[in-house]
């Protein structure tokens, strides 16, 4: 058995599902508060170089695991893992923020996605070396969107 704690706790302006902005086109301008746990304040040592970041985290509040479903922005059923769903196998999320400043154990980010309070499980640099001419978008594309 796997056994993962959080390393902070995000604080944002959505206590909703419904309040976070979903879909293609979505703007996630959204500012929040990264609050890390103060044992793990050294491992924010030069996070501040870093206009991005990527945040792990859990989906807390998701419902059971759907592996095949209809998204929000399509008609047609796709399987979990082609889709950003939060009902998975593992309810893992992925977002990249862009960090606007750090106070001790608080990092201020901007374009969050997720509930007030979502348990945080890493944060790394963003850093992509993917040419934008070789991202492919999938059944996204498929759809216009």
């Amino acid at each position: 058995m796997l056994s993962l704690q959080p390393v902070g706790y995000v604080r944002t302006p959505y206590r909703a599902t419904v309040e976070v902005p979903k879909g293609p086109g979505a703007q996630h301008h959204a500012e929040g508060v990264l609050e890390v746990r103060p044992e793990f304040e050294a491992g924010l040592l030069d996070i501040e170089g870093f206009s991005h970041l990527y945040i792990v985290w859990v989906f807390d509040r998701a419902g059971a695991c759907e592996l095949v479903g209809v998204p929000p922005t399509d008609t047609r059923p796709h399987g979990v893992f082609a889709t950003r769903s939060p009902r998975r196998p593992n309810p893992i999320g992925l977002t990249v923020v862009r960090l606007l400043r750090r106070e001790g154990t608080r990092l201020h980010v901007a374009g969050v996605d997720m509930l007030d309070g979502t348990p945080v499980l890493d944060i790394k640099p963003y850093l992509s070396s993917v040419p934008a001419e070789e991202l492919r978008r999938g059944w996204m594309d498929e759809a216009g969107h």
